[in-house]
């Protein structure tokens, strides 16, 4: 463990036995002991770069899975917290998602799955739902689905290609192409992520976590956005001599006041002084 590891690791520690401590019991209770020693764990893993980022910063993205009792863990799926320039985000995973929809008691069933190559989907325009046939032939992954069922019957299904996924997390995704990001180590858990978060946003039971957990990764894909096609249009500005009018000091240029057209000849100081000042 290099010197730059273990100073993240005591730096960690160290806030951690601070006031963030009481922050992480009141939101986990007896839980707090074993989600913070996995911060750690996670903070200073040399195999990632989150140690490059401000422990502050990290804890305070930590806090947020706290709140939602989702563990930090990277092997579980239930939550990530991802460096992108230096700066964590606390993002969800598919798996977390799925935890808190089943917390609200509404759903009988809810699905997340990947299509292989030799299983095809045979979509019911009637009801939006679809039918899955044939066997996995391979591993190569055609695309992604989800599928719940609410204890009221209304049921609903999405399945999106892995090329749309791919474009999906380009356009939306500011850490897509970090080799940190979790879109980059485990795409198959982000593409299920993608279409268990967007069917149960548009059409799930969604609690008041799930709403801000939701609203808070659409900011991040707004901010992106923003990012990706900031800067990338450029004017046409056209290089012309720039003619400066030879005005004298008690001279102002004649000018039409309703139409503003420069009229010929020019106007003497005191009479422009009356016009601009008629009482």
């Amino acid at each position: 463990m290099n010197n730059q590891i273990v100073v993240a690791q005591n730096n960690m520690k160290g806030l951690l036995n601070g006031e963030l401590k009481g922050m992480f019991r009141n939101a986990l209770k007896e839980n707090a002991g074993p989600f913070m020693s996995s911060l750690i764990d996670l903070y200073s893993d040399p195999q990632g770069s989150l140690y490059k980022c401000d422990p502050n910063d990290v804890a305070m993205e930590a806090l947020k899975a706290a709140t939602l009792k989702l563990p930090i863990n990277k092997t579980l799926g239930f939550a990530y917290i991802v460096p992108y320039k230096n700066k964590p985000t606390f993002t969800i995973g598919y798996k977390g998602y799925i935890q808190l929809a089943m917390r609200t008691g509404q759903y009988k069933n809810l699905n997340a799955g990947i299509i292989y190559e030799g299983m095809e989907l045979e979509e019911d325009y009637l009801t939006g739902t679809f039918a899955i046939k044939g066997k996995k032939e391979s591993n190569q992954v055609l695309g992604y689905f989800c599928y719940f069922k609410l204890i009221n019957g209304f049921e609903k299904a999405l399945y999106m290609s892995k090329e749309e996924i791919e474009e999906y997390g380009r356009k939306y995704s500011p850490s897509f192409n970090s080799k940190y990001s979790p879109w980059q180590t485990e795409f198959d858990g982000m593409g299920l992520k993608t279409v268990v978060r967007r069917l149960l946003g548009k059409y799930g039971v969604l609690s008041i976590e799930m709403q801000d957990a939701i609203k808070d990764e659409e900011d991040i894909q707004i901010r992106a956005t923003i990012n990706n096609n900031a800067n990338k249009t450029v004017l046409p500005i056209e290089d012309k001599e720039v003619i400066e009018l030879p005005i004298g000091e008690d001279e102002v240029v004649n000018v039409d006041t309703e139409t503003g057209e420069v009229l010929d000849g020019q106007m003497d100081v005191k009479d422009y002084e009356n016009i601009k000042a008629p009482f």
